[in-house]
């Protein structure tokens, strides 16, 4: 049945009916229950994230939480810059060693694609990256992790996690391990459970930036039928308990009907280019965040590039905790 419901939201003729999918906007459905936060400290400044006691946030049986864009537009513009400028680079692995890529765009993706000469060139660099993975690599042959293939893990997407585990009381967390997707239009990830990490108790945390798109989330074999859910730009997917080990997959990915990431700056053709705009500082004096990229992606033409990208795109973050509470190494 997970494999039905897949194929029946992927398909494209003819294109499904969008009636059944869980829309937390609208609906108030029996499938969830809503959940409040705990009090939270005053960090929800520096990461982008609006006041924890605003959060719209559902909880289904199956433990899986729902938290509908928690991120202010600026926020979301430092996240998607982060993921596309700095979490592809060496020493971070990404699949472009795979292709017929230049040393130097597999080392520094994001550089060589937005000063590529041609557009054909840029179309290429772009389209070819799919995947960057954070602190323990994820091996996608062996499923297992290994202290050899381990880089240091990003202050700032650690911070954000723990932040929000502890707003909605799952304790200390650590955030060891992360896979980036980057999905264009019309892609898709295939029915599959999380099971790699040595500490299963811990949640594992999805931001999505970027388009839209349909999730599935099912049981714990293919024979249950999927709930189907819309992700949109901000939105947050907290999979904790039975749902750690359940099917899911994304059918599909498509076009938003909101740029919700630009709602506080213009981009247009129509600007004048002549003058640069006076950029308006937004105050991060946190240790673990970047403060020229917290900064500069409220300029609207160093943020361009960016919401070229993420215009026909998708982007998803998915946090792990590998080790148990006291390890420090598998």
């Amino acid at each position: 049945m997970f494999t039905d419901s897949f194929k029946y939201y992927k398909s494209k003729c003819p294109p499904p009916s969008f009636e059944s999918v869980v829309n937390f906007s609208e609906n108030d459905d029996n499938l969830f229950t809503r959940r409040t936060t705990i009090k939270a400290g005053e960090e929800f400044k520096h990461l982008g994230l609006t006041d924890p006691t605003h959060w719209h946030i559902y909880q289904f049986s199956s433990g899986l939480i729902f938290i509908k864009n928690p991120f202010t537009p600026h926020g979301q513009r430092y996240w998607i810059a982060r993921c596309l400028r700095d979490y592809p680079k060496s020493p971070h692995a990404n699949n472009l060693r795979s292709k017929s890529i230049s040393p130097a765009a597999i080392d520094d993706w994001w550089t060589e694609m937005v000063s590529s000469r041609t557009k054909s060139d840029k179309e290429s660099l772009r389209s070819a990256l799919r995947w960057c993975t954070l602190g323990y690599h994820h091996q996608w042959d062996t499923k297992v992790y290994s202290d050899e293939m381990k880089h240091p893990f990003p202050v700032d997407l650690g911070t954000l996690s723990a932040y929000i585990a502890r707003t909605l009381d799952f304790g200390e967390y650590s955030a060891e391990a992360a896979i980036v997707n980057f999905y264009p239009i019309g892609t898709t990830l295939a029915g599959h459970t999380d099971h790699s990490e040595r500490n299963l108790d811990a949640p594992l945390f999805s931001f999505s930036f970027g388009q839209s798109a349909i999730f599935l989330i099912g049981g714990t074999t293919k024979d249950i039928k999927p709930t189907a859910m819309f992700l949109h730009s901000g939105d947050i997917v907290i999979m904790s308990k039975e749902s750690r080990l359940c099917y899911h997959a994304v059918p599909r990915v498509f076009k938003s009907d909101d740029s919700v990431w630009n709602n506080t700056i213009e981009i247009g053709d129509d600007d004048d280019r002549n003058e640069m705009p006076k950029k308006r500082k937004i105050e991060n004096e946190a240790g673990y965040m970047v403060k020229d990229l917290w900064n500069d992606v409220d300029d609207r033409f160093y943020w361009e590039p960016f919401n070229e990208y993420v215009e026909n795109c998708r982007i998803n973050v998915n946090v792990r905790q590998v080790l148990r509470k006291g390890e420090h190494s598998l």
